[in-house]
């Protein structure tokens, strides 16, 4: 078995972030399920136990000291009580007693691929879940460690059109795992929300269930109305003539035009509200249409305008700005 620093490829001084980021990486590079190196098994299993060492305090501190060899097991140079050979663990004494203060427990230190629990119980099953994706090892009979982890979770982002976002729809997403589904997006979804579709991630290395597909939902960009909320905003030209005399005039909604009556006299400040004309409101209810009158002048009467203005600014005079100061 090679020292274990130089299996994880980590100098003496390494801090314990250091030794897991090393594990983490060479256990991704060499796990079996999806390792193309060669020999990668044997590799593996030299990297978990090479952590399985260093990624227990007490452990790499034995280690360290020269208490313990590569593969964990004990080193006894003539200490009184376990001469020609014995077994530290039958022998009784002080020896014994300075064995079980440094390793815990009394035992040889567990052995395995770094997913299994040792006798001090070291266990790197939180490691092997994180990096394959959710959860962690379960252990079988036996002592036989066995990961359950789940396969890594996609992201996918899918647009709709803004009426769809309304009525709900059917649309096609395409995942990174290669696949086309066709998902069905709720009525009243809402921009940036994200739909979890199960078991369509990445399956699991381990044998456990695939991941799932995250999909965030996007609304397009409509050409007539920008969203406020709940209620839907609409900029909305009429004549000079409407605006002066009042008038009743189509505005479209989501769903079909409504008629909305202007008062005479209205101003291109003036913002009426179609009510209910808005996005869902997650109460069944929707909010509202908010139209903002714009005045268009006409574009083949200037002469004639400029004359009635003129003559209305000499008779009736007004400064709209006084409130200003």
């Amino acid at each position: 078995m090679r020292d274990p620093y130089t299996v994880l490829g980590v100098p003496k001084a390494a801090t314990a972030a250091d030794i897991k980021k090393a594990f983490r990486r060479l256990a991704k590079k060499y796990h079996p399920d999806q390792s193309t190196e060669p020999k990668a098994k044997d590799k593996f299993a030299e990297v978990g136990s090479a952590y399985e060492i260093l990624g227990d305090e007490k452990k790499r501190g034995a280690f360290d000291r020269g208490e313990i060899d590569a593969e964990g097991k004990p080193k006894f140079h003539g200490f009184d009580g376990f001469g020609g050979g014995a077994d530290p663990r039958r022998g009784g004494g002080a020896n014994a007693e300075h064995f079980e203060f440094n390793f815990g427990g009394g035992g040889r230190p567990g052995r395995g691929a770094g997913a299994g629990a040792g006798a001090q119980g070291f266990d790197a099953s939180d490691i092997f879940a994180d990096l394959f994706g959710g959860r962690g090892a379960g252990r079988q009979p036996g002592g036989q460690s066995q990961a359950q982890a789940k396969g890594e979770d996609v992201q996918a982002a899918v647009t709709v059109s803004l009426a769809d976002s309304v009525h709900g729809t059917k649309a096609r997403v395409s995942l990174p795992t290669g696949r086309d589904l066709e998902v069905s997006i709720p009525a009243g979804i809402e921009e940036g929300k994200q739909m979890r579709l199960k078991g369509q991630g990445q399956p699991s290395p381990w044998g456990g269930p695939a991941g799932d597909a995250i999909v965030t939902i996007h609304i397009a960009k409509h050409p007539l109305f920008r969203i406020e909320g709940h209620d839907l905003r609409l900029d909305l030209p009429i004549t000079l003539y409407e605006a002066v005399l009042g008038a009743k005039v189509n505005v479209p909604t989501l769903e079909n035009a409504v008629e909305l009556g202007i008062p005479a006299g209205t101003t291109g400040a003036r913002t009426l509200r179609l009510r209910g004309k808005g996005l869902p409101d997650g109460k069944a209810a929707r909010g509202d249409l908010l139209v903002a009158l714009r005045i268009v002048l006409p574009d083949d009467a200037k002469s004639e305008l400029e004359a009635v203005a003129k003559a209305l600014a000499d008779k009736h005079p007004y400064d709209p700005r006084k409130a200003l100061g």
